[in-house]
């Protein structure tokens, strides 16, 4: 997954801050050979999805190394109450293959999309009595908020909701995040539109983390704002590629990102499993 924007300082400081995951790793002496993750659930939910992720590099497949860690993560899962898993799998036959032989059953279609930042279009103003502001201009917990209002919106079932605490200690103080490059649409104090954005400026890539507008504010073209702006920014900032990713079923944030000169370059599949 090359596009990710996933620097080492970031990766640390989630294993680091989170106390929503299980992570668990296969070794072989010094060196990790496989990794994944359960995203807990709230405890007073009965027989939740639980999320999941197993990971092994190409060139060390086929040794049984995922099989171990999905039963390693799968157990782990069982202890904190899942009722049914839920994963992504590559878009390629041996990982859908691996995914299906272990009884999960392919879902909904996830794409993942790149632009030329020399080549996205002007920013676009908010409307008549909204401002735009950087997250530097906003209340941390105005951007929770919206991101809550949100999460429950996603039919992937991959966005998560955090409490607050281990939000601004995961997300907020995030070594990755570029609150110059994420861009909100204000009205008062109220977040109605927003994108968060990583950066790596090594590689002069970021990753739109998440983009959303309050069930409340849709329908008037928040979305293009706030991304518009937050592009034009990061190539003014001397980065050139940005990337992002999206439910394959998500017509208007499509449409939106095929505005901006996104373009499609790959995919990844939901696959559950009702234990």
């Amino acid at each position: 997954m090359p596009q990710l924007v996933m620097t080492a300082r970031g990766v640390e400081t989630g294993l680091r801050n989170s106390s929503t995951r299980v992570v668990l790793i296969a070794v072989d002496g010094p060196d990790v050979v496989g990794y994944g993750n359960v995203y807990l659930p709230d405890p007073e939910q009965e027989k939740p999805r639980v999320r999941i992720t197993v990971h092994v590099p190409p060139e060390l497949r086929r040794q049984g190394i995922g099989s171990a860690m999905a039963d390693a993560i799968g157990a782990e899962a069982v202890r904190a109450g899942a009722g049914s898993l839920l994963i992504v799998v590559s878009d390629d036959d041996a990982s859908k293959e691996f995914a299906t032989k272990r009884g999960f059953v392919i879902g909904r279609r996830m794409s993942r999309s790149s632009a030329d930042l020399s080549a996205v279009p002007a920013p676009l103003p908010a409307p008549d009595g909204l401002r735009v502001v950087d997250y530097d201009q906003v209340e941390p917990r105005q951007i929770w908020l919206a991101s809550m209002a949100v999460a429950d919106g996603d039919p992937s079932g991959l966005s998560d909701s955090p409490p607050y605490d281990e939000w601004l200690a995961t997300a907020w103080d995030h070594p990755d995040l570029r609150r110059d490059l994420s861009v909100a649409v204000v009205d008062g104090e109220t977040v109605l539109s927003f994108v968060t954005t990583t950066a790596d400026p090594d590689r002069r890539v970021l990753w739109s983390n998440l983009t959303g507008t309050i069930p409340a504010a849709r329908g008037r073209g928040l979305a293009k704002v706030v991304k518009s702006t937050a592009l034009a920014r990061a190539r003014d900032a001397g980065f050139v590629t940005a990337h992002t990713g999206n439910d394959a079923g998500n017509a208007p944030m499509l449409a939106v990102n095929e505005w901006l000169g996104y373009r499609v370059t790959g995919a990844s599949w939901t696959a559950e499993k009702t234990l």
